[in-house]
């Protein structure tokens, strides 16, 4: 398995690669940050806008994607670099594109943070490509759970449920990670049976990922070992967190069943009858 995490010693590199793309993932709908500064020649999507159906609750189709990305100069050849605005919203787009069937695809190792901690070139310039075609290739959602198949198997010894969200909002005094208000389910808790793994313990000070080792012994300590556990499902409130996690486990340590369960908290902690656990 090749390797998709890219440094940003080896972006720095590739900044002129005709045949790379940069593309910046913003948790924003405004696009400030983009405008003071950012990796030369990165286009700009708020997240929503590049991994969601526009209208429906669902991700995006390789044919949806073809028609977003052909007209920014991506083609189905293009290796496409993702970084975040903050960090999970470049592992979340990573792993929707993956399931839209992009082929050459990559995610920047520390995102944004790392890239302007480390001093390297910011720009202001819009970049701009011409259009060129977008061929789509096969969707692959084998990464992806519904909450069906998550009650159905509440409690089955084989399954470990990650919950990545903050301890507050694991313990059910929150239902948000932060901000002035708190929302985004009706209820409050978790899982039953999930363990609790704040997704910044996999993360260095700078957000990039933590060497190998240490991921290893942080996932182990709540039981995200694959000799013990057959299937990790990750979630958190909208899954940006969680994606974060399937990525280290996926590509860093090469754990081959990590899946996500993207309705995650927001979904489970509405739904009439199904159970909580605080």
């Amino acid at each position: 398995m090749t390797n998709p995490i890219v440094s940003t010693d080896w972006l720095a590199e590739h900044l002129d690669d005709p045949r790379v793309r940069i593309v910046e993932v913003s948790s924003e709908i405004e696009d400030t940050t983009y405008r003071q500064g950012h990796i030369p020649g990165a286009l700009r999507w708020f997240w929503k806008d590049l991994c969601w159906h526009a209208t429906d609750r669902e991700f995006v189709t390789p044919d949806e994607l073809a028609a977003r990305l052909g007209p920014q100069g991506i083609s189905a050849d293009t290796k496409l670099v993702l970084y975040g605005d903050p960090v999970q919203y470049g592992t979340y787009a990573f792993w929707s594109l993956t399931m839209a069937g992009h082929r050459y695809l990559s995610v920047l190792d520390g995102s944004r943070k790392k890239w302007i901690a480390e001093g390297r070139p910011l720009t202001t310039d819009i970049a701009e490509f011409s259009a060129v075609e977008y061929t789509p290739s096969p969707s692959d959602t084998r990464m992806r759970l519904g909450r069906e198949n998550v009650l159905e198997h509440l409690g089955d010894p084989q399954r470990l449920l990650l919950d990545l969200r903050s301890p507050e909002e694991y313990s059910g005094e929150r239902v948000m990670e932060y901000g002035k208000f708190d929302h985004g389910a009706e209820r409050g808790g978790h899982i039953p049976g999930a363990v609790h793994l704040y997704f910044k313990e996999l993360l260095n000070t700078d957000d990039s990922f933590k060497a190998p080792e240490q991921l290893r012994e942080i996932l182990n300590g709540v039981g995200a070992d694959p000799e013990r556990a057959k299937e990790i499902v990750c979630y958190c409130r909208l899954s940006h967190r969680a994606t974060l996690a399937w990525t280290a486990m996926t590509y860093v340590l090469g754990y081959s069943s990590v899946k996500i369960y993207d309705g995650s908290w927001t979904e489970w902690g509405s739904i009439v009858g199904y159970p909580v656990e605080k």
